[in-house]
């Protein structure tokens, strides 16, 4: 996966990759509830199936991995989650791509649900955003990584595993992630599947043959392979960046949130299909490790719906040094993180001179 700057120049992974952690840390994009709330709706009325549940959850212990040196936990009602997706290829993911043998986050949203739990804002963070990434301690090995500067995002996954990735996003935020989750590429088109389709209405044809999505303009339900192609397709979308692949990302996100509060509570057999999927699918940080634990905080999320989320990008500009990079706006981004810190709204005026949020990528999918 790649980002174009402006000029149409191709942005280039670097670097070797590591040995992925394990076979479900295999990730795309979807929001944290979207999958939680299927957990959920699924359990109620099935408390028999919560063994079978809890044994298809992975879990990684964040919390000890990262100690005490970390932000403060302000404890006020809202809650901080890192969902990340890789780009593993390995075991049936090899049919995206050749499996080079690691995995990187080349997706990556902070989820700020807010006190009361009515409302959220979800920042996304470009993968090869340019950060000072800090010493971390690494993957199962316990290894450290010394940190590095100008680092492209998505390495601190590559060199640290999760722990190393929330210690990074809490380096550049300033804030405490409550929870942290992954979702499986598999596994995420399954949970499609089982949800029987994902409506979106498509403005303009898209043909892209990377994604292997071809879709004329109009209504359409997606299946699985669909939705996956969806949110994998860049070139043949706005400025063909991977800033534009974020907004198409983000619609998806909206519809297919839709798509499961719209699940009826009363059809158990299929209730429990989604939450076998949706546990198959994800791995959490150790606190969320349970269908109990993950039931009880999905409860706190049902309420919301698609409009009540307010989606962008972390302010960037092209680096000047490098068109194949992107780094942060630093005031404008403190004015993002502040918001979320505050528990408020994130301001219009954080994102008005950002390289993201920009161009029609977001407008042709909804």
């Amino acid at each position: 996966m790649s980002e174009q700057s402006g000029s149409g120049s191709r942005i280039r992974a670097t670097g070797k990759r590591r040995r992925k952690p394990s076979r479900r840390r295999r990730a795309t994009r979807t929001a944290v509830w979207s999958l939680a709330g299927a957990v959920v709706v699924a359990g109620a009325g099935l408390g028999y199936a919560y063994v079978h549940l809890n044994g298809n959850l992975q879990a990684v212990d964040i919390n000890t991995a990262l100690g005490k040196d970390r932000p403060h936990n302000v404890d006020n009602g809202s809650e901080d989650i890192l969902v990340l997706g890789s780009d593993s290829r390995s075991g049936a993911n090899g049919e995206y791509g050749t499996d080079e043998g690691a995995a990187r986050s080349d997706t990556a949203m902070v989820v700020h649900v807010n006190k009361g739990h009515k409302s959220a804002s979800v920042v996304s963070i470009p993968r090869d955003t340019l950060v000072t990434r800090p010493d971390c301690t690494g993957d199962e090995s316990g290894r450290p990584v010394a940190g590095q500067q100008r680092a492209m995002f998505n390495t601190a996954y590559e060199v640290g595993g999760p722990a190393c990735a929330v210690k990074t996003v809490e380096s550049m935020s300033g804030i405490r992630m409550d929870h942290y989750t992954e979702v499986d590429f598999t596994g995420f088109k399954k949970l499609v599947d089982k949800l029987g389709g994902v409506e979106i209405t498509t403005k303009q044809a898209i043909n892209d043959p990377k994604s292997h999505l071809n879709l004329e303009p109009g209504t359409h339900t997606l299946d699985g392979e669909q939705s996956l192609g969806l949110v994998r397709t860049r070139k043949s979308v706005g400025d063909g960046s991977d800033l534009g692949r974020i907004q198409l990302q983000q619609a998806f996100i909206k519809a297919l949130m839709q798509q499961v509060k719209s699940v009826g509570v009363f059809n158990g057999t299929k209730l429990y299909g989604i939450a076998d999927t949706a546990t198959k699918a994800i791995t959490t940080d150790s606190d969320l490790g349970s269908v109990t634990e993950l039931a009880s905080f999905a409860k706190g999320l049902k309420g919301l719906g698609a409009n009540d989320v307010h989606m962008v990008t972390l302010p960037v500009q092209y680096d000047p040094a490098d068109p194949n990079r992107v780094v942060p706006l630093e005031k404008a981004g403190q004015q993002v993180w502040d918001a979320l810190r505050r528990d408020r709204p994130i301001p219009a005026s954080a994102t008005e001179q950002s390289a993201g949020d920009k161009g029609d990528a977001g407008k042709i999918v909804r």
